[in-house]
């Protein structure tokens, strides 16, 4: 199956309400604007370098997410070219880029990652840590909190990741439930090309798949 077909699948197959994002990481320019000629509307990259040229090698408007850890020195750039970040995950971080948007009289749609595995090489706040850092993000005017995102421990199963799908969904709820000033719980950004389908049975609103678009790597 060619991706244009791979990726017209997809779209078929991922219900009302469920955003794709097309994890782009090591992908060409080309191929970026062949997935978004098939259907895709947001692209997800994990490097600011990386990202930077292939956005400007790729003309079709599409809604470009930073979904790889981000660091505080690369925070302007990112902001020149990300239209979403989801992986906000420290206050320093969250400061410089607020600050960033306050010069520029703007502001930025983020999610908070969550470290829901708990895993010491992860980026992410451990869940029992979030709805505090929400809460500080939330005095901060120029982000905009709008869900959570997170990478589970890579499964040998796709069923392996439901137990952390389920986690992710209530602390989700819980947040949202709570109703914080500035805070809208809209998306949750979880499952990747292994375990999508168990994401969206979990109550995913976005999910990243990179080889189940693109196909594997050559």
């Amino acid at each position: 199956m060619d991706m244009a077909r791979r990726c017209e699948e997809i779209l078929r197959r991922v219900p009302r309400g469920v955003t794709v994002v097309a994890a782009a990481k090591g992908r060409s320019a080309a191929e970026v604007r062949e997935a978004i000629r098939a259907g895709i509307t947001h692209i997800g990259e994990n490097y600011v370098q990386e990202a930077e040229g292939k956005r400007r090698a790729v003309p079709e408007p599409a809604t470009w997410h930073m979904i790889g850890p981000l660091q505080r020195n690369k925070a302007r750039r990112a902001l020149d070219t990300f239209d979403w970040i989801q992986t906000v995950d420290s206050l320093p971080l969250a400061e410089k880029l607020n600050g960033v948007l306050a010069q520029r009289g703007t502001t930025l749609p983020m999610l908070v990652q969550v470290n829901v595995g708990g895993e010491p090489q992860k980026a992410g706040v451990l869940p029992e840590a979030v709805p505090d850092f929400v809460r500080a993000l939330a005095r901060l005017p120029h982000l905009l909190v709008r869900g959570l995102m997170a990478i589970p421990p890579a499964p040998e199963r796709p069923e392996d990741s439901r137990p952390h799908f389920r986690a992710m969904r209530r602390l989700f709820e819980a947040l949202r439930a709570e109703g914080i000033p500035g805070v809208r719980m809209e998306i949750l950004s979880m499952g990747m090309s292994q375990d999508w389908e168990i994401a969206v049975e979990e109550g995913a609103t976005m999910v990243r798949l990179g080889t189940a678009l693109f196909g594997p790597r050559p």
